[in-house]
């Protein structure tokens, strides 16, 4: 018999995709999720695009009945359910702190506490609680800097440099050794997630993985938030005629991977009892610019624009971080989508939906917060 998955937060773009990608493995699937208006919309239903066979129930991870009803009969969990984006953590503090932290600790207290047949748990964490990446210094090797101070920002020069001796740096992959250093609110909920669902976990002898995903990309991310990823953000923007809006220079350097790869790799993990009470990161191993990006989002579309490098900076935003992803890759799970074919599949599902580009209303918001400069 096939085992019952639940998926909190299954009904959003990363969820519905691991969701589908169960099902055609023959697992059971319930998907618990509140169907939050600034993702789904103002008159959120079920998205269409779940898949029929997977069983839905309209629910809060803060809530504890509604949870624990869900939990009935499951044996697999994967923790996707979270507020998502740097930006607006900075201002919208105790909303990603319930949601992402508080809502973590009711599913553990469920899953200690209560009669379940839970066997293993993935948690959905992020590449944010890295803050900087990992760099090389001619003189000093490898290293792991503080972000960028203020003062060196608010003259435009945006390049990482050596604490030691102030040699430009160049990024190199980020292990999964790198020490933590969150620089959002985002970024700390995503770690306080992490930290007590392995130690939670590791405890009560409940095999625990922690994914941390790179910046994922791809069909159903919506086109309506202004602070998804920023390949659906560049592309709102694009679709509605208007040049993506990018910080800093724009050529601070992430990690972009396909969804279907994003999903592939979890359920590895998920399969793999090597991966038990484990950090993995989940990228491409790969740099690309948020400048290239654009470029290729923009050319991809056949429109006349260039994107808009504004020479500010977001307090908290980071300079160059990619994956070492050897980790995942020495159990045998490698990507497979490329940067250019990803985006096509993007552009294809973008180019049939209807999208509000709603960037500058973030933008402003964040100057009247005091967090753009």
């Amino acid at each position: 018999m096939n085992k019952k998955v639940l998926v909190t937060g299954g009904a959003g773009f990363i969820g519905s995709h691991t969701v589908e990608a169960l099902i055609e493995r023959g697992y059971g699937v319930r998907v618990f999720d509140n169907l939050n208006p600034q993702v789904h919309g103002p008159d959120a239903e079920k998205p269409a695009y779940l898949h029929p066979d997977a069983e839905f129930i309209l629910g809060d991870v803060r809530d504890r009945v509604a949870l624990k009803k869900a939990l009935e009969g499951i044996e697999l969990v994967i923790h996707d359910a979270a507020e998502v984006g740097v930006g607006q953590s900075m201002y919208s503090i105790e909303q990603y702190v319930s949601t992402n932290v508080h809502g973590t600790a009711v599913l553990w207290d469920i899953l200690v506490n209560d009669k379940h047949q839970v066997e293993k748990v993935l948690v959905a964490s992020s590449m944010s609680l890295y803050g900087e990446g990992r760099y090389q210094c001619p003189t000093h090797g490898k290293i792991a800097p503080r972000p960028r101070p203020d003062e060196q920002l608010i003259k435009g020069d945006w390049q990482m440099r050596c604490p030691d001796c102030d040699a430009a740096v160049e990024p190199v992959p980020t292990d999964e050794a790198k020490p933590l250093d969150c620089t959002s609110v985002y970024a700390q909920s995503k770690k306080d997630q992490e930290v007590y669902s392995l130690m939670i976990g590791k405890a009560h002898r409940i095999p625990t993985v922690a994914c941390r995903f790179f910046n994922c990309y791809g069909p159903r991310q919506s086109l309506n938030n202004p602070y998804t990823g920023a390949a659906a953000i560049f592309w709102s923007a694009i679709q509605n005629d208007k040049a993506p809006l990018i910080y800093e220079d724009g050529l601070q350097r992430r990690d972009f991977i396909h969804v279907k790869d994003l999903v592939e790799g979890k359920l590895f993990l998920l399969e793999t009892p090597e991966s038990d009470f484990g950090v993995f990161n989940i990228g491409t191993g790969k740099p690309t610019s948020i400048l290239e990006l654009a470029q290729t989002l923009i050319k991809l579309s056949g429109k006349d624009l260039e994107p808009n490098v504004v020479e500010k900076f977001r307090s908290g935003d980071i300079r160059d971080c990619y994956a070492d992803v050897s980790k995942l890759s020495g159990l045998g799970f490698t990507s497979s989508v490329t940067f250019e074919e990803g985006l096509r599949d993007l552009v294809e599902w973008g180019a049939l939906q209807q999208s509000v580009s709603n960037v500058e209303n973030a933008h402003r918001e964040l100057v009247q917060k005091g967090l753009v400069v």
